[in-house]
């Protein structure tokens, strides 16, 4: 489209680029002098590929700036537009090159129409998919190394011996089991996204089938390599009822977490924590019950996890657990979405 100065249409917005001002519905949108400029050059060349390096160029006119500065231009773009970088209406990624404005354009010439190809696919791209499940692992795992030191801390000071290697025992447990239920949680929920038509109960379905299957799988896996081990295994370790609450909890959360404010922010942490706690109150079991079934069949194991016998200190245990892993999972693939 050749570069002019009237009034662009897309979508609920207006691009006034002669008087610096991007309208919704008449009111004026609060925008940046550069994110302005951007979406300028975006929208003039509607369809195109637009490379970092002509971002660099024609925007910041040669003035130094990271590609991560230019990633947070670009996601501040987006929240002003209200778009979705796992599902783009306005601003695609080419992931390692640039980006594309892939909205409909009307001139204020109402004949002249710019319609940009039609995308190649209607879901992201595997590229997409698959750094937004790595994302929720990664966060996961985060939040495993967190609940391991607070549990090993705990034993540490109950005297426990073997202060560090405790310690370091259980955030390698914690952190493991945390990577095997993201890895089904988070991939349930990143390949909920690719529907076609997405939906907010895309995303909890995928997260509950997630969590179901690899919490059965984890619990059968778990209790046979002990019995094959060392001859028995607890009957309380955490199975498919808890990965199935936890993986609504987070799908839900991160459904609410895209729809942005305060609530969606806590959401995540707030379900986490009621799915916990209520794990705990209904009979079944997570971390902290798990290893304290574990210390009650092995004695001689010292994992001084003596404090779970106490109801109240259990169930604020599946709180945090709960909080900590469904807020970690869902920012994971919250920031490995926006930074797309």
């Amino acid at each position: 489209m050749k570069s002019h100065d009237g009034l662009l249409r897309f979508g609920d917005f207006t691009l006034d680029p002669a008087n610096r001002r991007l309208l919704r519905g008449g009111a004026v949108v609060e925008l940046g002098g550069r994110y302005l400029d951007a979406l300028i050059l975006f929208a003039h060349e509607p369809g195109q590929l637009i490379t970092k390096d002509r971002l660099h160029e024609e925007v910041w006119r040669g003035v130094p700036v990271t590609d991560e500065a230019l990633s947070q231009a670009i996601m501040a773009l987006r929240r002003a537009l209200g778009d979705d970088a796992a599902r783009p209406r306005y601003i695609e990624t080419v992931p390692r090159h640039g980006y594309r404005f892939i909205a409909p354009l009307l001139s204020d010439d109402a004949s002249r129409v710019t319609q940009p190809p039609p995308p190649a696919r209607a879901a992201p791209s595997d590229y997409v998919t698959l750094r937004l499940i790595a994302g929720g692992i990664i966060g996961a795992a985060v939040a495993g190394a967190l609940v391991g030191l607070a549990y090993g801390s705990l034993a540490a000071g109950e005297g426990a011996g073997r202060g560090l290697s405790l310690v370091l025992v259980l955030v390698t447990v914690c952190v493991l089991a945390a990577l095997v239920s993201a890895l089904g949680i988070a991939t349930g929920i990143g390949l909920a996204t690719r529907a076609a038509r997405w939906r907010g109960w895309h995303a909890l379905a995928g997260g509950a089938l997630g969590g179901l299957v690899i919490g059965g799988f984890a619990r059968l896996l778990g209790s046979d390599a002990l019995r094959l081990l060392v001859g028995s295994a607890p009957e309380r370790i955490a199975g498919a009822w808890e990965g199935l609450a936890i993986g609504i909890a987070t799908g839900l959360g991160y459904w609410l977490s895209r729809r942005g404010g305060a609530l969606g922010a806590a959401a995540p942490a707030l379900l986490g924590g009621a799915a916990g706690s209520g794990i705990i109150l209904s009979g079944g079991t997570l971390m902290a019950g798990s290893l304290a079934a574990l210390t009650a069949r092995f004695p001689n194991a010292g994992l001084g996890m003596g404090w779970t016998g106490d109801p109240l200190l259990l169930t604020l245990s599946g709180a945090f657990e709960g909080a900590l892993f469904t807020a970690a999972l869902a920012y994971g693939l919250t920031r490995a979405r926006a930074s797309h």
